[in-house]
């Protein structure tokens, strides 16, 4: 959702790094750059004002002017203030250190609550967390069926009463069954408005009261932009939160709300969801996510999806059939298995340092449906064809392309694009990095030569 704040301040910090020495002119220049590529973001006018005036006095400071290089100081400047704006390091949810802790969602209709809550029980449960759900929502249709099924999926207990009961009773009774099964989470779902009225303010406060949560978390749809924040900032006024869950940063929004709520209502950002699964909830670190703006990737991110993924004995196998050369289709299968695991192609890539900067690559249409395509062709195949694509003849490739429901064209794709992937592999464990070009190939980014038709 950054990609358009992200491409003007990489654009305007470049122009700002190519500089040997800087006047006040040239940041001048820098920060009315900032301040439009904010002000087109949504970001909130009075913290984009702020913001770029704590931002100019710090770039105008002697230790900056008179450095050797004084375009790298304010690139560091910048992604320190992005961070600050949202949050500085990060926080952490209040753990209770007996009996469960109690952690109240609240939020309007279609910020994405239910599902949220969901998500964030399968976060507890990576931890080996015991989690309740209560189903506190009785006025939305099929809320309490919804919240039932993905419940489920995350592997957590929902508590629920139907539609009947009084969602402060049901509350108090799913907090009382969770304390006797001795669960270790509650999570409790509460109903949503169309917009913040007393009563739902009347009806939070007591189910708050009833409860006593640990932690009040706010459910905000990224996708509404400066309404988020508005939404944001009446609940501060009339209902303490203590983090906000941001949903749908996959989005094509422009990244206003995510960059203002911090600075509007006082109150951090806490996780972040960025797609449809389950799987795809993460805590959000202020920090990283302005690495990301700014093109420097996520590193640490991306080890951490990778370490709760990978095995390290598999790595350890897998390293040593690269570095004598005997990766195999069968391998490859399963390590693109595990990097889908992960989350998106697009956001992994997105991850890696410099890969902002390499238009093939981000401007790639990455189809998921590619990679099940992949998938089901290599599974078309005998286990001696995967050991040895060489075996692969033209009657074989036919046989493989009926029986994934493709073509011989992708099979042939498949295989000279495996082809790359093990001489690349090669050069890798000879210490040699692969260039832009060969990783937009192995991606699909770059052009394929036509095929001319008689």
């Amino acid at each position: 959702m950054f990609d358009q704040l992200s491409d003007r301040l990489q654009s305007t910090l470049s122009d700002v790094r190519s500089r040997g020495k800087l006047s006040e002119s040239d940041v001048d220049a820098a920060m009315r750059e900032i301040r439009l590529a904010l002000l087109e973001a949504d970001v909130n006018f009075k913290v984009v004002k702020s913001f770029t005036k704590a931002l100019k006095e710090r770039c105008l400071g002697s230790d900056v002017l008179n450095s050797l290089d004084p375009g790298q100081q304010v690139v560091k400047i910048v992604k320190e203030e992005l961070a600050s704006l949202m949050g500085g390091t990060g926080s952490e949810l209040a753990m209770a250190h007996s009996g469960p802790t109690v952690i109240l969602m609240a939020g309007l209709q279609g910020s994405g609550k239910t599902t949220a809550c969901a998500k964030l029980a399968l976060h507890f449960r990576k931890m080996n967390k015991d989690v309740g759900i209560a189903a506190c929502d009785v006025y939305r249709p099929a809320a309490v069926p919804q919240l039932v099924t993905v419940g489920e999926r995350a592997g957590a207990h929902v508590y629920e009463k139907g539609t009947d009961a009084d969602p402060v009773e049901i509350a108090e009774w799913a907090l009382q069954l969770a304390k006797t099964e001795r669960r270790d989470v509650l999570i409790v779902d509460t109903a949503g408005r169309l917009h913040v009225d007393q009563d739902l303010m009347s009806e939070l406060s007591q189910i708050r009261k009833k409860t006593k949560p640990h932690d009040v978390l706010l459910v905000v749809d990224a996708m509404t932009g400066q309404d988020a924040v508005g939404v944001a900032e009446s609940f501060a006024e009339a209902a303490e939160f203590d983090g906000v869950v941001m949903t749908k940063l996959d989005g094509d929004a422009r990244g206003g709300a995510a960059l203002s709520v911090k600075a509007v209502t006082g109150k951090p950002i806490l996780f972040a969801s960025t797609g449809e699964k389950l799987e795809d909830f993460d805590k959000f670190h202020p920090d990283r996510m302005a690495q990301r703006i700014l093109g420097m990737g996520d590193v640490l991110t991306l080890i951490e999806k990778a370490e709760a993924q990978v095995d390290e004995k598999q790595a350890a196998d897998l390293q040593e059939k690269m570095r004598k050369d005997q990766f195999t289709l069968e391998d490859f299968l399963q390590q693109m298995r595990q990097v889908r695991k992960m989350g998106p192609l697009s956001g992994i890539i997105g991850m890696l340092p410099g890969m902002g900067a390499m238009k093939q690559l981000k401007d790639a249409d990455i189809d998921e449906r590619e990679l099940d395509r992949t998938e089901a062709i290599i599974l078309s195949m005998t286990p001696a064809e995967r050991v040895d694509p060489h075996l692969i003849n033209g009657s074989r490739r036919k046989r493989i392309a009926n029986g994934s429901g493709t073509r011989v064209q992708h099979v042939n794709q498949l295989v000279k694009q495996f082809d790359q992937m093990r001489v690349m592999m090669r050069s890798m464990a000879n210490g040699k990095m692969p260039d832009a070009q060969q990783m937009a190939q192995l991606s699909g980014a770059a052009p394929r030569p036509k095929v001319r038709r008689r």
